[in-house]
Protein backbone atom coordinates (compact mmCIF):
# COMPACT_ATOMS: atom_id res chain seq x y z
CA UNK A 1 0.00 0.00 0.00
CA UNK A 2 2.73 2.15 0.30
CA UNK A 3 2.52 3.26 3.53
CA UNK A 4 6.10 3.10 4.16
CA UNK A 5 6.68 5.89 1.96
CA UNK A 6 4.33 8.61 3.99
CA UNK A 7 5.00 10.91 6.77
CA UNK A 8 3.03 10.55 9.92
CA UNK A 9 1.29 13.87 8.98
CA UNK A 10 0.32 11.80 5.69
CA UNK A 11 -0.78 8.69 7.32
CA UNK A 12 -2.63 10.50 9.90
CA UNK A 13 -4.34 12.39 6.61
CA UNK A 14 -4.88 9.53 5.01
CA UNK A 15 -7.26 7.87 7.96
CA UNK A 16 -9.17 10.54 8.18
CA UNK A 17 -9.87 10.63 4.72
CA UNK A 18 -12.70 7.81 4.89
CA UNK A 19 -14.78 10.28 7.27
CA UNK A 20 -14.62 13.20 4.78
CA UNK A 21 -15.78 10.92 2.11
CA UNK A 22 -18.75 10.09 4.13
CA UNK A 23 -19.89 12.90 4.71
CA UNK A 24 -19.70 13.60 1.16
CA UNK A 25 -21.25 10.38 -0.43
CA UNK A 26 -24.03 9.86 2.02
CA UNK A 27 -26.15 12.81 1.58
CA UNK A 28 -25.02 11.77 -2.61
CA UNK A 29 -27.05 8.87 -2.44
CA UNK A 30 -29.61 9.58 0.83
CA UNK A 31 -29.10 5.92 2.33
CA UNK A 32 -27.60 3.37 1.22
CA UNK A 33 -30.06 -0.06 0.43
CA UNK A 34 -33.44 0.04 -1.35
CA UNK A 35 -36.13 -2.58 -2.01
CA UNK A 36 -35.40 -4.71 -5.25
CA UNK A 37 -38.47 -7.23 -6.63
CA UNK A 38 -36.69 -10.47 -7.62
CA UNK A 39 -39.64 -12.32 -9.27
CA UNK A 40 -40.54 -11.59 -12.98
CA UNK A 41 -42.75 -8.78 -13.64
CA UNK A 42 -43.50 -9.48 -17.36
CA UNK A 43 -46.72 -7.14 -17.80
CA UNK A 44 -49.14 -6.35 -15.16
CA UNK A 45 -50.95 -9.51 -15.32
CA UNK A 46 -48.36 -10.88 -13.26
CA UNK A 47 -49.49 -8.59 -10.22
CA UNK A 48 -52.49 -11.44 -9.87
CA UNK A 49 -49.86 -14.34 -9.01
CA UNK A 50 -47.65 -12.02 -6.89
CA UNK A 51 -50.50 -10.13 -5.06
CA UNK A 52 -54.11 -11.10 -4.79
CA UNK A 53 -55.62 -12.91 -5.93
CA UNK A 54 -53.44 -15.78 -6.64
CA UNK A 55 -51.11 -15.00 -3.41
CA UNK A 56 -53.78 -16.30 -1.02
CA UNK A 57 -53.00 -19.91 -2.46
CA UNK A 58 -49.38 -20.09 -0.94
CA UNK A 59 -50.90 -18.26 2.44
CA UNK A 60 -53.01 -21.18 2.41
CA UNK A 61 -50.21 -23.63 2.45
CA UNK A 62 -48.27 -21.50 4.72
CA UNK A 63 -50.69 -21.94 7.32
CA UNK A 64 -51.39 -25.57 6.95
CA UNK A 65 -47.68 -26.12 6.98
CA UNK A 66 -46.04 -23.51 8.41
CA UNK A 67 -42.27 -24.77 6.96
CA UNK A 68 -42.97 -24.04 3.41
CA UNK A 69 -42.81 -20.39 4.32
CA UNK A 70 -39.25 -21.24 3.72
CA UNK A 71 -40.38 -21.87 -0.06
CA UNK A 72 -42.93 -19.93 -0.55
CA UNK A 73 -41.13 -16.38 0.90
CA UNK A 74 -37.72 -14.70 1.29
CA UNK A 75 -37.64 -15.39 4.82
CA UNK A 76 -35.01 -18.17 4.30
CA UNK A 77 -32.39 -15.68 2.80
CA UNK A 78 -33.91 -12.31 5.19
CA UNK A 79 -32.48 -11.17 8.06
CA UNK A 80 -32.57 -8.17 10.53
CA UNK A 81 -29.80 -6.01 11.84
CA UNK A 82 -31.67 -4.96 15.23
CA UNK A 83 -30.11 -2.12 17.39
CA UNK A 84 -31.17 0.24 20.37
CA UNK A 85 -27.99 2.54 19.31
CA UNK A 86 -26.75 2.28 22.69
CA UNK A 87 -23.22 1.25 21.81
CA UNK A 88 -22.07 2.33 18.03
CA UNK A 89 -18.75 2.03 16.88
CA UNK A 90 -16.76 3.63 19.51
CA UNK A 91 -18.95 6.80 19.80
CA UNK A 92 -21.21 5.21 22.65
CA UNK A 93 -24.70 5.54 22.71
CA UNK A 94 -25.72 7.97 20.21
CA UNK A 95 -29.55 6.74 19.84
CA UNK A 96 -31.12 4.74 16.75
CA UNK A 97 -31.46 7.44 14.11
CA UNK A 98 -27.84 8.41 14.65
CA UNK A 99 -26.74 4.23 14.34
CA UNK A 100 -29.15 3.73 11.40
CA UNK A 101 -26.31 4.85 9.04
CA UNK A 102 -23.65 1.80 10.42
CA UNK A 103 -26.71 -0.80 10.35
CA UNK A 104 -27.54 0.31 6.65
CA UNK A 105 -23.61 -0.19 6.23
CA UNK A 106 -23.93 -3.34 7.96
CA UNK A 107 -26.68 -4.77 5.33
CA UNK A 108 -24.91 -4.00 2.12
CA UNK A 109 -21.65 -5.88 3.46
CA UNK A 110 -24.47 -8.73 4.51
CA UNK A 111 -25.73 -8.75 0.97
CA UNK A 112 -22.51 -7.82 -1.66
CA UNK A 113 -19.76 -10.16 0.77
CA UNK A 114 -22.52 -13.09 1.54
CA UNK A 115 -25.63 -13.19 -0.60
CA UNK A 116 -28.00 -11.98 2.46
CA UNK A 117 -30.64 -9.96 2.31
CA UNK A 118 -30.96 -7.75 5.88
CA UNK A 119 -32.80 -5.42 6.71
CA UNK A 120 -31.56 -2.43 9.52
CA UNK A 121 -33.99 -2.03 12.33
CA UNK A 122 -33.16 0.22 14.77
CA UNK A 123 -35.68 0.61 17.24
CA UNK A 124 -36.68 3.16 20.19
CA UNK A 125 -36.22 1.55 23.03
CA UNK A 126 -33.02 0.63 25.85
CA UNK A 127 -34.81 -2.08 27.75
CA UNK A 128 -33.62 -5.44 27.70
CA UNK A 129 -36.99 -6.86 27.88
CA UNK A 130 -38.58 -4.49 25.05
CA UNK A 131 -35.29 -5.62 22.90
CA UNK A 132 -36.27 -9.36 23.71
CA UNK A 133 -39.78 -8.84 23.07
CA UNK A 134 -39.33 -6.99 19.74
CA UNK A 135 -37.12 -9.57 18.26
CA UNK A 136 -39.35 -12.62 18.56
CA UNK A 137 -42.24 -10.59 17.26
CA UNK A 138 -40.66 -10.01 14.47
CA UNK A 139 -39.75 -13.62 13.87
CA UNK A 140 -42.24 -14.77 11.38
CA UNK A 141 -40.95 -12.05 9.03
CA UNK A 142 -36.86 -13.18 9.33
CA UNK A 143 -34.52 -16.11 9.00
CA UNK A 144 -31.88 -14.62 11.37
CA UNK A 145 -31.55 -12.00 13.43
CA UNK A 146 -27.96 -9.72 13.66
CA UNK A 147 -27.79 -7.94 17.39
CA UNK A 148 -25.47 -5.00 16.61
CA UNK A 149 -24.05 -2.19 18.88
CA UNK A 150 -26.23 -3.08 22.25
CA UNK A 151 -24.26 -1.65 25.01
CA UNK A 152 -23.20 -4.16 27.95
CA UNK A 153 -24.50 -5.88 30.03
CA UNK A 154 -27.63 -5.76 28.53
CA UNK A 155 -26.49 -7.16 25.33
CA UNK A 156 -25.41 -10.31 27.41
CA UNK A 157 -28.99 -10.78 28.72
CA UNK A 158 -30.33 -10.08 25.01
CA UNK A 159 -27.89 -12.79 23.33
CA UNK A 160 -28.14 -15.14 26.09
CA UNK A 161 -31.78 -14.78 26.32
CA UNK A 162 -32.76 -15.29 22.34
CA UNK A 163 -30.43 -17.60 22.07
CA UNK A 164 -32.25 -19.75 24.37
CA UNK A 165 -35.87 -18.86 23.89
CA UNK A 166 -35.74 -17.49 20.11
CA UNK A 167 -36.83 -20.17 17.03
CA UNK A 168 -34.65 -18.80 14.47
CA UNK A 169 -30.74 -18.37 14.89
CA UNK A 170 -29.82 -14.99 16.83
CA UNK A 171 -26.28 -13.70 17.23
CA UNK A 172 -24.58 -10.97 18.50
CA UNK A 173 -21.52 -9.63 16.01
CA UNK A 174 -19.87 -7.24 18.23
CA UNK A 175 -19.28 -10.30 20.44
CA UNK A 176 -19.04 -13.88 18.24
CA UNK A 177 -17.94 -11.70 14.94
CA UNK A 178 -15.19 -9.87 16.42
CA UNK A 179 -14.60 -13.10 18.32
CA UNK A 180 -14.04 -15.41 15.53
CA UNK A 181 -12.45 -12.40 13.29
CA UNK A 182 -9.97 -12.34 16.15
CA UNK A 183 -9.21 -16.02 16.60
CA UNK A 184 -8.17 -16.17 12.75
CA UNK A 185 -5.88 -13.60 12.91
CA UNK A 186 -4.24 -14.86 16.12
CA UNK A 187 -3.56 -18.28 14.61
CA UNK A 188 -2.17 -17.14 11.94
CA UNK A 189 0.26 -14.19 13.79
CA UNK A 190 1.18 -17.17 16.25
CA UNK A 191 2.56 -18.94 13.72
CA UNK A 192 4.42 -15.94 12.20
CA UNK A 193 6.05 -15.27 15.41
CA UNK A 194 6.73 -19.47 15.87
CA UNK A 195 5.35 -19.46 19.14
CA UNK A 196 2.32 -22.26 19.97
CA UNK A 197 -1.52 -20.93 20.85
CA UNK A 198 -1.68 -22.84 24.10
CA UNK A 199 1.58 -21.38 25.65
CA UNK A 200 1.28 -17.26 24.53
CA UNK A 201 0.81 -14.82 27.07
CA UNK A 202 -2.28 -12.63 26.57
CA UNK A 203 -2.98 -9.38 27.83
CA UNK A 204 -6.39 -7.79 26.54
CA UNK A 205 -7.05 -3.71 27.43
CA UNK A 206 -11.42 -3.25 27.96
CA UNK A 207 -13.57 -5.93 29.25
CA UNK A 208 -16.69 -5.12 27.05
CA UNK A 209 -18.78 -7.74 25.72
CA UNK A 210 -15.61 -8.12 22.39
CA UNK A 211 -13.21 -9.24 24.50
CA UNK A 212 -15.52 -11.58 27.07
CA UNK A 213 -16.60 -12.88 24.30
CA UNK A 214 -13.38 -13.28 22.90
CA UNK A 215 -11.43 -14.31 25.90
CA UNK A 216 -14.08 -16.83 26.05
CA UNK A 217 -13.89 -18.48 22.10
CA UNK A 218 -10.05 -18.30 22.64
CA UNK A 219 -10.27 -20.82 25.25
CA UNK A 220 -12.84 -22.85 23.47
CA UNK A 221 -10.28 -23.03 20.23
CA UNK A 222 -7.25 -24.04 22.77
CA UNK A 223 -5.55 -20.99 24.18
CA UNK A 224 -4.69 -21.27 28.14
CA UNK A 225 -6.69 -18.79 29.78
CA UNK A 226 -5.02 -19.31 32.79
CA UNK A 227 -1.94 -17.24 30.54
CA UNK A 228 -4.99 -14.59 29.87
CA UNK A 229 -5.07 -11.18 31.45
CA UNK A 230 -8.00 -8.74 31.11
CA UNK A 231 -7.71 -5.06 31.87
CA UNK A 232 -10.77 -3.03 32.57
CA UNK A 233 -11.04 0.55 33.68
CA UNK A 234 -10.39 -0.39 37.60
CA UNK A 235 -7.15 -3.34 36.30
CA UNK A 236 -6.90 -6.48 35.92
CA UNK A 237 -9.64 -8.82 36.47
CA UNK A 238 -8.22 -11.48 39.55
CA UNK A 239 -10.31 -13.55 41.24
CA UNK A 240 -11.81 -11.71 44.96
CA UNK A 241 -11.93 -8.40 43.65
CA UNK A 242 -14.75 -6.65 45.30
CA UNK A 243 -15.91 -4.61 42.45
CA UNK A 244 -16.85 -7.88 40.22
CA UNK A 245 -19.56 -9.39 43.29
CA UNK A 246 -22.53 -8.18 41.44
CA UNK A 247 -21.08 -8.62 37.71
CA UNK A 248 -21.28 -12.18 36.78
CA UNK A 249 -19.49 -12.08 33.61
CA UNK A 250 -16.33 -10.32 34.63
CA UNK A 251 -16.68 -12.76 37.97
CA UNK A 252 -16.65 -15.71 35.58
CA UNK A 253 -13.89 -14.29 33.28
CA UNK A 254 -12.08 -13.53 36.47
CA UNK A 255 -12.59 -17.48 37.97
CA UNK A 256 -11.05 -19.03 34.74
CA UNK A 257 -7.80 -16.14 33.55
CA UNK A 258 -4.90 -14.20 35.53
CA UNK A 259 -3.27 -17.76 36.80
CA UNK A 260 -0.61 -16.02 38.08
CA UNK A 261 -2.73 -13.58 40.29
CA UNK A 262 -1.40 -10.46 38.88
CA UNK A 263 -2.74 -6.83 40.16
CA UNK A 264 -2.97 -3.41 38.84
CA UNK A 265 -3.58 -1.79 35.76
CA UNK A 266 -2.73 -2.38 32.24
CA UNK A 267 1.12 -2.15 32.43
CA UNK A 268 1.15 -5.04 34.98
CA UNK A 269 -1.53 -6.69 32.62
CA UNK A 270 0.77 -6.57 29.37
CA UNK A 271 4.16 -6.92 30.90
CA UNK A 272 5.93 -10.02 30.03
CA UNK A 273 3.29 -10.91 27.24
CA UNK A 274 3.10 -11.94 23.54
CA UNK A 275 0.12 -10.96 22.36
CA UNK A 276 -1.91 -7.72 23.18
CA UNK A 277 -5.95 -7.51 22.70
CA UNK A 278 -7.17 -4.24 22.72
CA UNK A 279 -11.32 -3.15 22.29
CA UNK A 280 -11.41 -0.70 24.52
CA UNK A 281 -11.90 3.56 23.51
CA UNK A 282 -10.62 4.60 20.71
CA UNK A 283 -7.66 6.01 20.32
CA UNK A 284 -4.74 7.20 18.96
CA UNK A 285 -3.37 7.40 23.10
CA UNK A 286 -5.18 4.92 24.22
CA UNK A 287 -2.43 2.29 24.32
CA UNK A 288 0.73 3.97 25.25
CA UNK A 289 4.03 2.82 23.59
CA UNK A 290 5.69 1.56 27.36
CA UNK A 291 3.28 -0.98 27.25
CA UNK A 292 4.00 -2.65 24.36
CA UNK A 293 7.60 -1.80 24.98
CA UNK A 294 7.14 -4.16 28.26
CA UNK A 295 5.91 -7.06 25.97
CA UNK A 296 8.13 -10.06 24.90
CA UNK A 297 10.31 -10.10 21.70
CA UNK A 298 7.91 -10.47 18.57
CA UNK A 299 4.70 -8.92 20.09
CA UNK A 300 1.55 -9.09 18.13
CA UNK A 301 -0.59 -6.18 18.64
CA UNK A 302 -4.56 -6.08 18.22
CA UNK A 303 -5.62 -2.80 18.43
CA UNK A 304 -9.17 -3.03 17.11
CA UNK A 305 -11.35 -0.03 18.29
CA UNK A 306 -13.48 1.72 15.76
CA UNK A 307 -12.67 4.11 14.27
CA UNK A 308 -9.68 4.97 15.52
CA UNK A 309 -7.52 2.02 16.90
CA UNK A 310 -6.12 2.23 20.47
CA UNK A 311 -2.75 3.32 19.19
CA UNK A 312 -1.59 4.37 15.64
CA UNK A 313 -0.05 1.25 14.01
CA UNK A 314 3.19 3.02 13.12
CA UNK A 315 3.27 3.95 16.72
CA UNK A 316 2.49 0.32 17.77
CA UNK A 317 5.68 -0.26 15.47
CA UNK A 318 7.63 1.87 16.78
CA UNK A 319 7.77 0.65 20.46
CA UNK A 320 9.00 -3.08 19.87
CA UNK A 321 5.69 -4.39 18.04
CA UNK A 322 6.61 -7.11 15.06
CA UNK A 323 2.86 -7.26 13.67
CA UNK A 324 -0.02 -5.14 14.34
CA UNK A 325 -3.30 -5.21 13.37
CA UNK A 326 -6.58 -2.89 13.83
CA UNK A 327 -10.23 -2.91 12.18
CA UNK A 328 -9.53 -0.42 9.94
CA UNK A 329 -9.31 -1.30 6.07
CA UNK A 330 -6.95 1.23 4.73
CA UNK A 331 -4.34 -0.33 7.07
CA UNK A 332 -2.62 -3.27 6.46
CA UNK A 333 -4.17 -6.63 8.70
CA UNK A 334 -7.59 -5.69 9.18
CA UNK A 335 -9.39 -7.37 11.88
CA UNK A 336 -12.92 -6.80 11.04
CA UNK A 337 -15.96 -8.37 11.46
CA UNK A 338 -16.34 -8.20 8.03
CA UNK A 339 -14.62 -11.26 7.26
CA UNK A 340 -16.96 -12.97 9.17
CA UNK A 341 -20.36 -12.01 9.64
CA UNK A 342 -21.55 -12.74 5.78
CA UNK A 343 -19.87 -15.85 5.25
CA UNK A 344 -21.18 -16.92 8.74
CA UNK A 345 -24.56 -15.97 8.15
CA UNK A 346 -24.46 -17.67 4.78
CA UNK A 347 -23.53 -20.78 5.97
CA UNK A 348 -25.96 -20.42 8.88
CA UNK A 349 -29.25 -20.07 6.61
CA UNK A 350 -28.18 -22.40 3.36
CA UNK A 351 -28.10 -25.40 6.21
CA UNK A 352 -31.23 -24.30 7.93
CA UNK A 353 -29.58 -23.74 11.15
CA UNK A 354 -31.63 -23.26 14.46
CA UNK A 355 -28.30 -21.34 16.14
CA UNK A 356 -25.03 -19.90 15.92
CA UNK A 357 -22.86 -22.00 18.23
CA UNK A 358 -19.37 -20.70 18.96
CA UNK A 359 -18.23 -23.78 17.64
CA UNK A 360 -19.40 -22.95 14.22
CA UNK A 361 -17.46 -19.22 14.92
CA UNK A 362 -14.35 -21.13 15.37
CA UNK A 363 -14.69 -23.49 12.35
CA UNK A 364 -15.56 -20.37 10.48
CA UNK A 365 -12.26 -18.36 12.37
CA UNK A 366 -10.07 -21.94 10.91
CA UNK A 367 -11.11 -21.93 7.28
CA UNK A 368 -10.27 -17.73 7.68
CA UNK A 369 -6.91 -18.59 8.85
CA UNK A 370 -6.32 -21.77 6.21
CA UNK A 371 -7.58 -19.53 3.57
CA UNK A 372 -4.86 -16.68 4.39
CA UNK A 373 -2.07 -19.51 4.87
CA UNK A 374 -3.04 -20.85 1.29
CA UNK A 375 -1.79 -17.15 -0.11
CA UNK A 376 0.78 -16.56 1.79
CA UNK A 377 1.32 -15.46 5.62
CA UNK A 378 3.61 -12.26 6.48
CA UNK A 379 3.52 -9.91 8.93
CA UNK A 380 1.18 -7.49 7.26
CA UNK A 381 -1.04 -10.41 6.13
CA UNK A 382 -2.31 -12.22 8.58
CA UNK A 383 -6.21 -13.05 7.12
CA UNK A 384 -7.68 -12.94 3.78
CA UNK A 385 -8.95 -9.21 2.45
CA UNK A 386 -12.67 -8.58 1.72
CA UNK A 387 -11.11 -8.32 -2.03
CA UNK A 388 -10.43 -12.59 -1.65
CA UNK A 389 -14.29 -13.30 -2.00
CA UNK A 390 -13.89 -16.51 -2.17
CA UNK A 391 -13.11 -16.71 1.67
CA UNK A 392 -16.99 -16.45 2.32
CA UNK A 393 -18.32 -18.98 0.41
CA UNK A 394 -15.29 -21.23 2.44
CA UNK A 395 -16.85 -19.92 5.67
CA UNK A 396 -19.92 -20.86 4.92
CA UNK A 397 -19.15 -24.48 3.88
CA UNK A 398 -16.98 -24.43 7.20
CA UNK A 399 -20.40 -23.39 9.31
CA UNK A 400 -22.78 -26.00 7.50
CA UNK A 401 -20.97 -28.16 8.38
CA UNK A 402 -19.93 -27.38 11.87
CA UNK A 403 -23.36 -27.12 12.05
CA UNK A 404 -24.78 -30.44 10.77
CA UNK A 405 -21.94 -32.56 12.72
CA UNK A 406 -23.62 -30.66 16.14
CA UNK A 407 -27.08 -31.57 14.93
CA UNK A 408 -28.36 -27.84 14.62
CA UNK A 409 -28.89 -27.75 10.60
CA UNK A 410 -32.53 -29.05 9.32
CA UNK A 411 -31.08 -29.20 6.22
CA UNK A 412 -28.09 -31.31 5.26
CA UNK A 413 -26.06 -30.45 2.41
CA UNK A 414 -22.63 -32.52 1.43
CA UNK A 415 -19.53 -30.10 1.43
CA UNK A 416 -19.20 -30.04 -2.21
CA UNK A 417 -23.54 -28.91 -2.57
CA UNK A 418 -22.53 -26.58 0.06
CA UNK A 419 -19.95 -24.50 -2.25
CA UNK A 420 -22.02 -24.90 -4.58
CA UNK A 421 -25.30 -23.38 -2.80
CA UNK A 422 -22.79 -20.78 -1.41
CA UNK A 423 -21.18 -19.74 -4.62
CA UNK A 424 -24.09 -19.35 -6.81
CA UNK A 425 -25.80 -16.89 -4.15
CA UNK A 426 -22.83 -14.99 -3.06
CA UNK A 427 -21.77 -14.44 -7.44
CA UNK A 428 -25.36 -13.75 -8.09
CA UNK A 429 -25.31 -10.57 -5.13
CA UNK A 430 -22.19 -9.13 -6.80
CA UNK A 431 -23.05 -9.21 -10.49
CA UNK A 432 -26.55 -7.71 -9.84
CA UNK A 433 -24.54 -5.11 -8.05
CA UNK A 434 -22.28 -4.55 -11.04
CA UNK A 435 -25.20 -4.61 -13.74
CA UNK A 436 -27.02 -1.90 -11.85
CA UNK A 437 -23.72 0.23 -11.99
CA UNK A 438 -22.97 -0.54 -15.06
CA UNK A 439 -26.67 0.57 -16.06
CA UNK A 440 -26.85 3.78 -14.73
CA UNK A 441 -29.25 2.25 -12.09
CA UNK A 442 -26.76 3.07 -9.31
CA UNK A 443 -25.41 6.84 -10.08
CA UNK A 444 -21.19 6.71 -9.40
CA UNK A 445 -20.34 9.87 -7.74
Amino acid sequence: MGKENLTEEQLIAKAEKPSADAMELHPFYKGKIEIVPKCCIRNMDDFAIWYTPGVAAPCKDIHKNPERVLEHTSKGNLIAVVSDGTRVLGLGNIGPAAGLPVMEGKSILFKYLGGVDAVPLCIDTEGADEIIKFVKQIQPTFGGINLEDIEKPKCFEVLDTLREEADIPVWHDDQQGTAAVTLAGLINAVKIVGKPLDKVKIGMLGVGASNQRIAIMLAKAGVDPTLTFMCDSRGVLVKGREDLVNDKYKAYLADITNGEKRSGGPEVAFEGTDVMIALSQPGPNTVKPEWIKSMNKDSIVFTCANPIPEIWPWEAKKAGARIVATGRSDFDNQVNNSLGFPGIFRGTLDVMATTITDEMCIAAARELATVAEEIGLRDDFLIPTMDEWTVFPREAVAVGQKAIEQGVAQRKLTPEQALETAETIIKRARAEMDMRQEKGFIRMP
